[in-house]
């Protein structure tokens, strides 16, 4: 499970914090007694739902750098660095994009891009892949990273996470109504609002929903995979340089981000986790890049 790891982890735990706070305070139930307030849990699931993915967009980057240990390039130390600095800018200009920052960390193949802003975002590589690929692989794997910005691919993922948000803290307090309704049922205690079953349903149903909601957001991710590949071949003309590059990976052991970042890699999953898998398995890839019309 390579790619939204750290924005789905961040956006889950501020989700729970902020929904459970907010729970104990009394805001947000779903009515009082009998009574099921649709239009009021609605509109609290939305703001819950959203404030969690928003948050981990914002804060993706400094999260990245701190992750990941990665190195921002101010001023080229050696050619390999100018050359890194040089070919992204190239293609951000390509691609009508501001010129990302650009960073190198310490680890076994791999790459990513994040950022909350197209004209400000940021563009890692593991000092892995700069010894394992030859300049055009590279600059395939920056394509790549880059293309995800220009697609605003962070910006979209938010989008579609806040809204699977908004239905598991909803669903989750609809079914927390109706087993608390159950157990307080001939009991006076059911005419003054929710009891213990409800928040103890809540937090549980909010648990699996989020992991069922995670299989959604894993199956976007996947499909930006592919879009992102091609927009690597349309950037650099051809796409004989991503499919070589996605066959080194497949031939190297990919290497491992931190679990916060390994969201934002180019690595892939395969077997029964394709499933939690936010990168397609690498022969897909390549097969779907040799039918790419440029």
């Amino acid at each position: 499970m390579k790619r939204i790891v750290l924005f789905i982890a961040t956006n889950l735990a501020v989700m729970l914090v902020l929904s459970l706070v907010l729970n104990l305070l009394g805001i947000g139930r779903p009515g009082s007694g009998s009574q099921l307030n649709i239009g009021s849990l609605l509109a609290f699931s939305l703001v819950v739902g959203f404030t969690g993915a928003i948050f981990s967009l914002l804060i993706s980057k400094p999260m990245a750098k701190w992750s990941t240990g990665a190195r921002v390039i101010d001023a080229p130390s050696s050619s390999t660095e100018l050359w890194l600095v040089n070919t992204v800018k190239t293609l951000a200009e390509r691609a009508g994009i501001g010129m990302p920052e650009v960073a190198v960390y310490d680890g076994a193949p791999n790459a990513f891009a994040t950022g909350a802003f197209k004209n400000s975002a940021l563009v890692a590589v593991s000092t892995g892949l700069l010894e394992s690929m030859n300049r055009d692989e590279v600059e395939a794997v920056l394509g790549h990273e880059v293309a995800h910005i220009a697609n605003g691919d962070m910006v979209t993922m938010t989008l579609i996470q806040g809204v699977v948000n908004t239905f598991v803290v909803f669903l989750a307090r609809v079914v927390g109504f109706f087993v608390d309704k159950m157990l307080l049922k001939g009991n006076d205690d059911e005419r003054r609002g929710p009891g213990i079953g409800y928040t103890i349903t809540v937090f549980v149903c909010e648990l699996l929903f989020g992991l069922l909601a995670s299989l959604i957001v894993a199956w976007f991710s996947r499909q930006r995979e592919f879009r992102a590949d091609a927009g690597s071949a349309k950037l650099l003309g051809s796409t004989v340089p991503m499919q070589h590059a996605l066959a080194r990976l497949n031939g190297v052991e990919p290497g491992a981000l931190p679990q916060g970042m390994a969201a934002s890699g180019i690595t892939d999953g395969a077997g029964w986790a394709e499933l939690f898998s936010t990168h397609p398995p690498f022969e897909q890839r390549i097969a779907a890049l040799r039918s790419v019309q440029l």
